[in-house]
């Protein structure tokens, strides 16, 4: 018998939920709970992975949600993903810079095998963010590129505008948008004098000028 794309995306979906939902019950019942569920913002959502049926989404799935909220990707580049997924095995085997915590917090964690690891390294890297090249956009360090790079440096390498098109970009800021006000970062919060103030539409006019352009 064989299944609709529709369908199996459906299945995925559930499967994704039961797991997020068995992960917010371990935090709740664990004293580390509000610890580990600060550790990425909440938002991005199982059905906005690239991919989401193939097996790198669901190991995604599968094992880092059992410490914090999903993660997206693209919070990293291509380099970075491996040397974050090698932290991250050894913290759900218990090891880390923690000690006795550590061992504590992981209690009824699972980690990926060898193998798996792999395979979820290589599915991060091929969707990870990828790098603006400063070459190809000069106006990045001008004044009309300070707001977006001031913005979206603070949490990972400048993305390509290329990697959307201009009707796209203004949800991702949003996005980032809401992450930076819960990680109490500078956009949306009260101004601290001769502090860059980075305002949303000036980020979206830069993107706009160097976004994707759709296809015809």
């Amino acid at each position: 018998m064989r299944f609709s794309a529709a369908a199996l995306l459906f299945v995925a979906a559930v499967a994704a939920a039961d797991e997020i939902a068995e992960a917010r019950r371990r935090w709740a019942e664990s004293p580390h709970g509000p610890m580990l569920e600060r550790i990425l913002p909440p938002g991005y959502e199982p059905s906005m992975l690239p991919e989401p049926r193939s097996r790198g989404a669901q190991l995604v799935r599968r094992y880092c949600v059992q410490c914090h909220h999903l993660p997206n990707p693209a919070m990293h580049h291509a380099e970075k993903w491996p040397p974050v997924v090698d932290r991250m095995v050894a913290r759900m085997q218990g090891r880390g810079n923690m000690g006795k915590l550590m061992v504590e917090m992981m209690a009824g964690v699972q980690a990926p095998t060898e193998e798996e690891k792999q395979a979820l390294v290589a599915y991060l890297r091929r969707h990870a963010q990828k790098p603006l090249d400063p070459k190809r956009y000069p106006e990045v360090f001008q004044p009309a590129g300070e707001p977006f790079r001031l913005a979206c440096n603070q949490c990972h390498v400048l993305p390509d505008p290329q990697r959307y098109t201009a009707r796209e970009w203004p949800k991702v800021v949003a996005r980032m948008e809401r992450h930076m006000e819960w990680m109490n970062r500078v956009v949306g919060t009260r101004p601290v004098p001769g502090e860059p103030q980075l305002r949303i539409e000036d980020i979206n006019a830069f993107l706009a000028r160097h976004a994707r352009k759709p296809a015809p």
